[in-house]
């Protein structure tokens, strides 16, 4: 039988959040998002964006770090990659601009590990799917999932406008409602690995 690769996961309480400057939406709507992307795509072409699965311990089981915005919305900390961008060199990026603190000491050693997941988005809609239609030649978007391995210990920076929320793999699981369908699938993605909990 193969072996489960396994990925070790730390308590909550190892980790110290910090808050640092607002990082604004570029987008007041879902419309204006929408007509912002179709602009990128006529400029660049495809849209890339790449989004980190970070795992944590609490009640040994395991928590998925998401950024909120406001009172509902909830993301993957991560963003769109630049033209030719790497994507493990463009994830750091992203997250260091989203989650790193101020100073070079201060930024986390992101180990980015496997990629776990690719969604696509056929058209200039919020809808992506986990494979590309058929009679789609031309998909606007494709973004992967990575899981990024955490240090024992690490010092989050915190956006003032946005809130980090540890969210437990079961409040995840099939609830599209609450976090839509590349969030709430996250468990089934996951559930190859073994959960190594270390506790300290």
């Amino acid at each position: 039988m193969a072996m489960s690769q396994i990925v070790n996961t730390y308590p909550l309480s190892n980790y110290s959040f910090g808050t640092k400057e607002p990082k604004l939406e570029k987008d007041t709507s879902v419309a204006d998002r929408l007509a912002r992307m179709k602009i990128n795509y006529m400029k660049e072409g495809m849209r890339t964006s790449v989004d980190a699965i970070l795992l944590v311990q609490e009640h040994n089981h395991p928590h998925i770090l998401l950024l909120q915005i406001g009172n509902t919305f909830c993301k993957l900390p991560g963003g769109r990659l630049k033209p030719g961008e790497n994507e493990v060199e463009g994830l750091k990026r992203k997250l260091t601009s989203k989650l790193g603190g101020n100073s070079a000491g201060l930024v986390p050693d992101w180990k980015v590990g496997e990629c776990v997941a690719t969604w696509w988005r056929p058209n200039f809609e919020t809808m992506m799917y986990p494979y590309c239609p058929p009679h789609i030649t031309k998909p606007k978007e494709c973004k992967r999932l990575f899981v990024v391995h955490l240090s024992e210990k690490e010092y989050f920076a915190v956006p003032k406008n946005l809130k980090l929320l540890a969210v437990p793999l079961f409040e995840l699981y099939d609830n599209v409602q609450r976090y839509g369908p590349v969030i709430s699938t996250i468990p089934q993605q996951l559930s190859r690995f073994h959960f190594n909990m270390i506790s300290s």
